[in-house]
């Protein structure tokens, strides 16, 4: 039978709730980057860790799902969540970062979710080893699982557009339009993200929907690792021909979505911790094109200052 005593809070976590609170419902300065969403995210998400006895965890998690999507409903209404891509990326096509050998960040992307389970079993590993990834959405997933749409968010991940019906052949540009402006608009609707991100389906460049995205100033990202995981190559394969293509400033292609992805699941663990092994640290892509940049300067510094001696 259910006890039907009062329950009542402990002290500490009625005070970790109003700052909680607080941080939500002050302070807020939209259109937001990327970094400064990042940022409060993992403050929030951070009492989520707290140890807690007698169904306490539950309700915490409730409040603060509530909170986040109170604080996304807020965003929407302020003009949006935005990530920083530099301006010289915008309309561009991007395999890798060119970084320096000893830079060893990779990025991590998942494609053609949200997808039942598969897409929360990724987002728990990422959890458990403290990395976020970007995500390549497909509308129509998007809109028939917002939940996990609004999960990849609100746990500091990336989420970008993968177009709304993933389809391969010639679009002109009224149907081009359709596919990516259509995802982009849910994409901002569910989560409050203006993303400025796009993977072409299929990586296929010529037909229509890449030229159009161009257009519109999308960073086009595509991938310099193929995990090849769509065709549900074992985790050893699927680990191996990860661990033999990845490289500095690398994008590892991976799905989340779009079938069953449970090899791509079993092989994720072991793939964070081969390079985590080898000295990789992860990023998400705004943050490798960031790093990109912050090189270049500092090149170019040296090279100014070899001149001017």
């Amino acid at each position: 039978m259910e006890n039907n005593k009062s329950f009542v809070w402990p002290q500490g976590i009625l005070f970790a709730l109003m700052a909680l609170g607080g941080s939500v419902s002050l302070g807020l300065f939209v259109p937001m980057t990327f970094n400064s969403y990042n940022a409060q995210t993992k403050n929030a998400i951070n009492i989520k860790y707290i140890e807690i006895k007698g169904g306490t965890q539950q309700r915490l998690n409730n409040i603060r799902t509530a909170m986040l999507s109170s604080w996304q409903q807020q965003a929407q209404v302020k003009g949006g969540i935005s990530y920083s891509i530099p301006a010289r990326f915008q309309g561009a096509t991007i395999s890798e970062a060119r970084l320096a050998p000893k830079d060893k960040v990779i990025a991590l992307t998942f494609d053609d979710g949200p997808w039942p389970n598969s897409t929360a079993q990724v987002l728990d590993i990422l959890r458990r080893n403290n990395i976020k990834a970007t995500f390549f959405v497909i509308g129509q997933n998007l809109k028939n699982f917002p939940n996990l749409g609004k999960r990849i968010v609100n746990e500091g991940h990336v989420i970008a557009n993968h177009t709304w019906h993933h389809w391969y052949h010639f679009m002109n540009q009224q149907a081009a339009a359709y596919e990516i402006d259509h995802t982009s608009d849910l994409i901002f609707q569910t989560t409050g993200v203006k993303t400025n991100l796009f993977r072409p389906p299929g990586g296929i460049m010529h037909n229509g929907v890449a030229a159009y995205a161009r257009n519109k100033k999308y960073a086009i990202i595509m991938w310099s690792a193929d995990s090849v995981d769509y065709r549900r190559p074992s985790p050893s394969v699927l680990l191996n021909r990860v661990l033999k293509e990845s490289r500095p400033g690398g994008i590892v292609l991976m799905h989340d979505g779009g079938g069953n992805r449970s090899h791509t699941v079993a092989a994720l663990p072991q793939i964070i911790s081969k390079l985590r092994q080898q000295g990789y640290r992860f990023v998400t892509i705004p943050e490798l094109l960031e790093l990109q940049v912050k090189d270049e300067k500092l090149i170019a510094n040296k090279k100014e200052k070899v001149t001017s001696h």
